[in-house]
């Protein structure tokens, strides 16, 4: 059985291996040049890049990548389950299906992971887990995928409004208003798998204890990790671990940095926790 997924879900080159995960990645695209992150740019050029002002863009992944990976799968007789960045702000999941269309064998399975980031991860990290206990065909990993994904929670803050405003996601004039009010959105995924606004706070301090009180406040499944994740430096995200594990909150030590999938459309030190509630 292969799993397959793409680089929203934030997978490292590392883990990648170590778990046995093939991934399908997004085109992140400065002007008339497409690269491939991890392939054609580093991730520190990628930064360089971005915080220097260049306009970026990102594109789904063409069914021509996913098309090849199911074929391979296919001739050696090996099931797929495919987990996709979510439907509600990707179109990488219809790359998907195109390409099964193509392949045109019962063996594939695709899912809608109604998330990104780590909380993507956790999904995949699930379906490896049921893999490789050897008692589950691949539509049955897939079923419990699906099934997982309603209690996966996704919250995030952002430092700065000024890429949503540079993506076009937000007016110019509201992201000026939050640099001079200091306002910072806390954003959360929901049931759709639209990013939505959950709260918002005055400050960076105000926002990170905000969001920890209230990951504290739920119940969390301990057979999961909580995985705090940032873009571009740690420093946020480190003091929102800081702050979890004063209320007692179980976090993995390693924080998840978000890839070029998603960075181009919340700019530098964005921090937040995906984990798994409790049913």
């Amino acid at each position: 059985m292969r799993i397959i997924t793409d680089s929203a879900a934030d997978l490292t080159a590392a883990e990648l291996a170590a778990q046995d995960v093939r991934c399908v990645s997004t085109q992140v695209i400065f002007g008339d040049e497409s690269c491939t992150p991890g392939l054609d740019i580093s991730v520190e050029d990628f930064w360089l890049r971005l915080l220097g002002g260049e306009r970026v863009k990102t594109s789904q992944p063409a069914p021509g990548a996913y098309l090849d990976e199911f074929n391979a799968a296919k001739a050696a007789g090996d099931e797929v389950v495919c987990i996709c960045v979510s439907s509600g702000v990707s179109g990488t999941i219809q790359s998907a299906r195109l390409a099964a269309a193509m392949c045109d064998w019962e063996g594939i399975h695709i899912v809608d992971s109604l998330t990104g980031a780590a909380a993507q991860k956790l999904l995949v990290l699930h379906a490896c887990k049921l893999r490789d206990g050897g008692k589950l065909t691949a539509a049955q990993v897939a079923a419990e995928v699906e099934k997982l994904r309603g209690r996966v929670r996704l919250l995030a803050s952002l430092d700065t409004l000024e890429y949503l405003a540079r993506s076009g996601r937000i007016p110019k004039a509201l992201a000026s208003l939050g640099a001079l009010t200091q306002l910072k959105p806390l954003l959360e995924v929901n049931g759709e798998g639209r990013i939505v606004l959950g709260g918002k706070a005055f400050g960076r301090h105000r926002a990170i204890d905000s969001m920890a009180r209230r990951i504290a406040g739920t119940r969390i499944d301990p057979a999961h990790p909580v995985i705090p994740l940032y873009s571009y430096r740690e420093t946020n995200c480190q003091a929102l671990v800081r702050k979890l594990k004063e209320l007692n909150v179980a976090v993995a030590e390693e924080c998840c940095a978000i890839g070029a999938s998603i960075a181009p459309h919340i700019g530098p030190n964005a921090y937040g926790v995906a984990f798994v509630e409790a049913e």
